[in-house]
């Protein structure tokens, strides 16, 4: 079922979203001092074209500089993706089919404002459930 859903969502919403975070990774990465936010949106570019089956869970070795980092992240990039997943999300919702694809962008919405000190990892991953 994970598979039937990831082809469907990468043809209606992950190739278009997963471009926007390509994009924002390009930017980031031109203007040196950001480049940490580019692998990040690399990261995150990744697991919007193939969601699901992969959660997001909270990095315990993060710090200061990681909530430092996602405030610059939010006004720089982090507001304009979450409302690319917003719209997206409500125009996937419209349809009975489209329900599953429109709760995965809005499950994609808080890596997106803040992708620093998190850590994306398979719904197999014991840290999934809070483990290890």
């Amino acid at each position: 079922m994970r598979t039937i859903l990831n082809i469907i969502w990468l043809i209606f919403a992950g190739l278009w979203l997963a471009l926007g975070y390509f994009l924002a990774g390009i930017v980031c990465c031109i203007l040196i001092i950001t480049i940490p936010f580019g692998i990040a949106a690399f990261r995150i570019a990744l697991y919007a074209l193939w969601p699901f089956g992969k959660t997001v869970v909270r990095r315990n070795d993060a710090g200061v500089m990681s909530a430092i980092g996602n405030v610059i992240w939010f006004f720089v990039a982090g507001l304009w993706l979450a409302i690319g997943h917003v719209v997206t999300g409500i125009a996937l919702c419209v349809t009975i089919i489209g329900i599953p694809l429109g709760l995965a962008n809005f499950k994609l919405i808080p890596v997106s404002l803040l992708p620093l000190g998190r850590e994306i990892v398979s719904t197999d991953d014991p840290r999934a459930f809070g483990v290890g």
